[in-house]
């Protein structure tokens, strides 16, 4: 369905690092865990500081990463400048590590972390709206890459207010900037993201074939104009248009839950594997999420329900979703540039012998019962039972971070 021509596909040198200091973002998030109570609030700095070492530090880093190759894929063309990625890398990590430090020390330095975050990301942006512009594809996906980074720029333009307000150069309401930021970057340029790209990544790696898509076009189109309105609504504090916005995403969800029984329903592949046990944990933690919200949001039951729900999303969604991936991308990447042009010529290396396999189960299970032990820990606001999932996630995150290495130096037994 897709063509990679090593024509225009990046260097490999170009996007190891996005991926290498995602994970190690991700172990540093970990860590840092371990010295949260479950009593903190969302809107402390140092919360929003461990959120942004997560969200940005680990996931935007790996995604950009992920980017890097499946535009090209996606688009089945080269990147307009291929070469902004060499910038996009330094000032994307200089500027999550001023985030943190600004969240968690000194304020002042969120402004210009903000800054050189905002920058690194219309590069980003701009590089996939101008590789767009070279490609004649019109499917889902294409839309869905081109949707997700306006709301990108939207949303890290708001965060950079906010950043700005914290370091006390501006005065704007923060409590109502955030809807917007959290909506604008999670919902619009996440989570669209994810919709257009999981109808290349799961055939792909499931073996799925003649599945419909109407119904992730429609979840797609229902979650602009659901953003449209929770933007609106927060940035001219319209509590009615706020809540339309978070009702037709909650359909926008149920739709995408739907395609993704399809896809799972057409699949070839039967294999319990890594990717698969992950993906069935992410998406079962995506749909608790979903179901505690629509709980919350049609009974109003406690503000604790809502924070419970964007946990299973926000972080173990997340976390399964992306490092389940990682199991099957970095491999991919190796094998196309260190083996693509051997076959034919000599022996090569299958994908599944490319990543190691005890260490990736040692991986998902601590993380699992990491992340089912700190969510009974919030649940029931023990600080045992979350420091004892923290102890279970850091050690998940170390077999991760070996894992990684050992992908990425991966050399066949002739070296």
């Amino acid at each position: 369905m897709f063509q990679v021509s090593k024509d225009f596909a990046p260097p490999f040198n170009l996007i190891a690092p996005f991926f290498v200091a995602g994970v190690a973002f991700y172990l540093l998030s970990m860590i840092a865990l371990l010295f949260y109570e479950p009593s903190y609030s969302y809107l402390e700095m140092s919360v929003a500081g461990w959120v942004h070492l997560f969200l940005v530090g680990y996931v935007m880093m790996v995604i950009f990463g992920a980017m890097a190759q499946l535009v090209p894929v996606v688009l089945e063309t080269g990147h307009f400048s291929v070469d902004w990625y060499y910038i996009i890398f330094p000032v994307l990590l200089i500027g999550v590590i001023g985030l943190i430090l600004g969240f968690w020390f000194n304020p002042i330095l969120l402004s210009f972390g903000g800054a050189l975050v905002l920058v690194a990301m219309v590069i980003f942006a701009t590089d996939t709206f101008l590789t767009i512009r070279k490609s004649e594809l019109r499917s889902v996906t294409v839309k869905a890459v081109k949707v997700s980074n306006v709301f990108l720029l939207i949303g890290i333009i708001f965060g950079f207010l906010m950043a700005l307000t914290l370091s006390g150069f501006m005065g704007v309401d923060v409590a109502q900037i955030l809807k917007a930021h959290l909506f604008a970057v999670v919902g619009g340029y996440v989570l669209v993201s994810i919709y257009g790209i999981s109808l290349v990544l799961l055939p792909m790696f499931g073996l799925a074939h003649g599945f419909k898509e109407q119904a992730v076009k429609l979840a797609l189109d229902v979650m602009v104009v659901a953003i449209g309105f929770v933007v609106v609504g927060a940035l001219f504090d319209i509590a009615i248009f706020e809540h339309i916005g978070y009702v037709l995403s909650f359909i926008s969800v149920g739709l995408y839950f739907y395609q993704i029984y399809l896809i799972y329903k057409t699949r070839v592949r039967k294999e319990f594997e890594i990717w698969y046990a992950s993906m069935l944990f992410g998406y079962g933690s995506f749909l608790l999420a979903f179901l505690l919200g629509l709980l919350y949001l049609l009974s109003g039951l406690s503000q604790l329900n809502l924070l419970y729900s964007a946990f299973w999303f926000l972080f173990v969604f997340f976390l399964f979703l992306i490092n389940g991936h990682l199991y099957k991308i970095i491999p991919f990447l190796v094998w196309f540039h260190r083996f693509s042009e051997l076959v034919g010529k000599q022996k090569v290396p299958m994908l599944h012998e490319m990543y190691p396999k005890k260490a990736a189960w040692m991986q998902y299970y601590f993380s699992l019962v990491g992340a089912v032990l700190v969510g009974m820990g919030l649940l029931f606001a023990s600080a045992v039972l979350m420091r004892a999932g923290a102890s279970f996630l850091v050690i998940g995150a170390i077999f991760l971070v070996s894992s990684v290495k050992w992908m990425l130096s991966f050399r066949s037994e002739n070296g």
